[in-house]
Formats: C-alpha cells, sequence, structure tokens
C-alpha cells in the first residue's frame, strides 16, 4: 500500500471522463483525477492521454489518488481531429507503430495505407506495416505484391492470419518491450490480432459490414494493456480519415523514406519534386527505385488530397 501524501510515477493506461487509470511502477493500478492547476496547461491536444508518464498522489483523508505531475512527451501520435480544426491525440510515449491492414475484406487501399505510414514518420514513430486476413482467397497475391512495394522503401512488412495463427509469433516478438500501438482503418482486425496474442484482454470484435466492406468501430479510445514486463500494447479506434496535422507541405518529402538518397540529386535546394528539372526523385520513380504508386500517393498529399 502506496503511503498517503507519498508520489509514485506511474504510466497512463486508458482517459475517459476526466478520470484516468494509471499503472503505477512496481505497484497497483489506480484510478486518479487530474490536479486542477494540470487542466491550464497548453498541450497538443487533449491534457493527458494514453502513455503519458505521470506523478501521481493519494489523498491522507479521502484515499482518492490525483495526477500531480504530466511528464514531457518523448512523441505524440497526432492527427486532425473532427473537421480539421482541431489536433487530435490518440497516444504518447510509443516505440513502435503497427500499421494494419487487410489484405482483403476490406480490400487494402495502398494510397490510405500510404498515410498512416506517413502518420508514424511525421510523428516521429517507427511504423511496420502488418497485412492480416491472409487466409482469405486472394489475400496471399495482395500482400506479396504489397510487400514487394513497401519492402523498396525501406518499410518492414509483416504478414499474419489473426484467424489460424500464421505469422503472429514474428508480431508478438516485435511487441516485447515498451509501448506498440496499433492503427488502421475499421474492419482490418486489430483487435483480432491482439485477442490471438494475448487471450486474455478479451476485446470487442465485430465483422465488415456487408455495406460498402467497411468495419464497424469496435473500440472507442485508445488504451494501454500490459502484455510482459515492460510491455504494453494499444488497440486504437479505427480511422475512417486519416487526416495528417501541422505537416509542412515543404517538409512532406522527408516523410517518405525512399526519397532521401535520390532528394540529393536534385538541382534545386528545395525541390518540391513535382515539376522541377533535374529532380534526382523524379529520375529515381523513371528507374523504378521508387514504386510510381508511392510518387503518386506523394503527389495527392502534396496538393492537399
Amino acid at each position: 500500500m502506496t503511503p498517503p501524501g507519498h508520489s509514485r510515477q506511474g504510466r497512463v493506461l486508458e482517459a475517459a471522463g476526466g478520470f484516468y487509470l494509471i499503472q503505477l511502477e512496481e505497484g497497483p493500478r489506480v484510478e486518479a483525477r487530474l490536479r486542477g492547476r494540470l487542466k491550464r496547461i497548453a498541450r497538443t491536444g487533449d491534457r493527458v492521454v494514453a502513455g503519458e508518464k505521470v506523478g501521481a498522489c493519494r489523498d491522507r483523508e479521502s484515499g482518492a489518488w490525483t495526477i500531480e505531475a504530466v511528464r514531457e512527451r518523448d512523441n505524440e501520435l497526432v492527427r486532425a481531429g473532427p473537421g480539421g480544426r482541431r489536433p487530435k491525440v490518440v497516444a504518447a510515449n510509443i516505440d513502435r507503430l503497427f500499421v494494419v491492414f487487410s489484405a482483403v475484406d476490406p480490400p487494402l487501399a495502398p494510397r490510405t495505407a500510404d498515410r498512416f505510414l506517413i502518420l508514424g514518420e511525421v510523428c516521429g514513430i517507427p511504423p511496420i506495416l502488418v497485412i492480416n486476413k491472409l487466409d482469405l482467397p486472394g489475400a496471399a497475391r495482395v500482400a506479396g505484391a504489397t510487400a514487394s512495394a513497401y519492402a523498396t522503401a525501406g518499410y518492414e512488412v509483416l504478414g499474419l492470419s489473426a484467424r489460424t495463427g500464421d505469422g503472429l509469433e514474428a508480431v508478438r516478438t516485435r511487441m516485447g518491450d515498451g509501448v506498440s500501438v496499433l492503427v488502421g482503418p475499421s474492419g482490418v482486425g486489430k483487435s483480432t490480432i491482439l485477442n490471438a496474442l494475448f487471450p486474455g484482454l478479451g476485446l470487442r470484435t465485430a465483422e465488415v459490414s456487408r455495406r460498402g466492406g467497411r468495419g464497424r468501430h469496435t473500440t472507442v479510445s485508445a488504451r494501454l494493456f500490459g502484455v510482459a514486463p515492460g510491455a504494453w500494447v494499444a488497440d486504437t479506434p479505427g480511422f475512417s480519415d486519416v487526416t495528417l496535422w501541422g505537416v509542412d507541405p515543404a517538409r512532406l518529402s522527408d516523410a517518405f523514406p525512399e526519397f532521401r538518397d535520390p532528394s540529393a540529386g536534385c538541382r534545386f535546394r528545395r525541390c518540391t519534386h513535382s515539376h522541377e528539372p533535374d529532380c534526382g526523385v523524379g529520375a529515381a520513380v523513371s528507374d523504378g527505385r521508387i514504386a510510381r504508386a508511392r510518387y503518386e500517393s506523394y503527389l495527392a498529399l502534396l496538393g492537399g488530397a
């Protein structure tokens, strides 16, 4: 039992309705409220989100817990909120981002996958592409072509079937320490993957809607689950849209790893890689070093699409 009035360090597992579930270091989980003065601190998005590192204290009289301090974030998974007018921070202090798509049902949309990978890049979180539902007809062909394209871009690509268990062990190994977050559209099987990896979680799942092939949302807010000493995973709400927040168009190409070396050959220092002559990136697209589909994703984002 923590002595009253004694501050303890911990990590926020979930934020909901003004209450915060905290895993104390070498201690129990507790529910806490945020100290009033901290509510006035300016931060990106919500002041406290899943993954925050905090200091919490138990009141001597009531025994209630209060968050007394919130440490600076190492990074934050942030996207534009509804309407694109405000940032929405999904989680903080993340070590790796699993970008989950299904090969089919719903079908993999490369341009949407690109947006999720770019989201990881601009947030400073290493992304890994995961292709689920390889047991379905036609999935192996789609996954093979996708893996080839993204390996060329320098990304690790993991294929699996949460239903049969094939490929799950590689994902489990990559989740061995730190905080791993799964993101992707609804219906691709994020919660199903976590249930298959860690059966005790008991996360809700839902089938893809027969109307339009979209998944139903089964996760309403990000929540971290401890899966091993020093290791957490987070399920997140399915994103129906991935709108980047605060990305300078002039730096957008930095979020495409395969552009970095070829861009050294551009004639102009501030080349946008869209129309300039003697563009190193354009040359790399022409000779196949950069996948044309990835380049077209870049142009679409550069143009605001």
